[in-house]
C-alpha cells in the first residue's frame, strides 16, 4: 500500500498524571477511509507524553504507509501549540519527544497540526481508551 497523503487523529490518555497511559490513532486516506489504527499501552506516564507519544507512533506508522503529506488533528492544544511553536516545552521530560517529532515531520513533504475539540477526536480517544480498559 502507498498512501501518498494522509489525514491523522491521535490521542493519548492517562487515568492520573502519571499513570497508566495509552494511545489511539486513526489514520484516514484522501477519500475518508480509515486505512490504519493504533490502540496501545504504554505503562505510566503523564498525559502530555502519551500525546507525544501518539503523534510519534501516527508518524512512524505513516512514514511506513508512504505517506509524505500529513495532516494531523489532536485534541491536546498544548501539545499543538509547542509543535506549532506557539508555547514553549517547559517540562524536560517533554523535550525529547518534542525534538522526535520534529525529525519527523523533517521526513515529510508538507505537514499540518491543529487541535480539534475532544468530541471530534471520537475514533482515536475510543482506541485508546480501549487499550487502556485492556488488561
Amino acid at each position: 500500500m502507498n498512501i501518498n497523503k494522509v489525514t491523522i487523529y491521535t490521542d493519548g490518555a492517562a487515568r492520573g498524571n502519571p499513570g497508566p497511559a495509552a494511545i489511539g490513532i486513526a489514520i484516514q486516506d484522501q477519500a475518508g477511509s480509515t486505512i490504519a489504527t493504533i490502540s496501545r499501552r504504554l505503562g505510566i506516564t503523564t498525559n502530555n507524553q502519551a500525546e507525544y507519544q501518539a503523534i510519534i507512533a501516527a508518524l512512524e506508522k505513516a512514514t511506513s504507509l508512504g505517506a509524505k503529506n500529513v495532516i494531523l488533528k489532536s485534541d491536546s492544544e498544548l501539545v499543538v501549540k509547542q509543535i506549532n511553536g506557539l508555547y514553549k516545552i517547559k517540562k524536560t521530560a517533554l523535550r525529547p519527544l518534542y525534538q522526535q517529532v520534529v525529525q519527523l515531520i523533517g521526513s515529510l513533504e508538507s505537514f499540518a497540526i491543529s487541535y480539534i475539540p475532544r468530541e471530534q477526536n471520537a475514533a482515536a480517544d475510543a482506541l485508546a481508551n480501549r487499550a487502556l480498559d485492556d488488561r
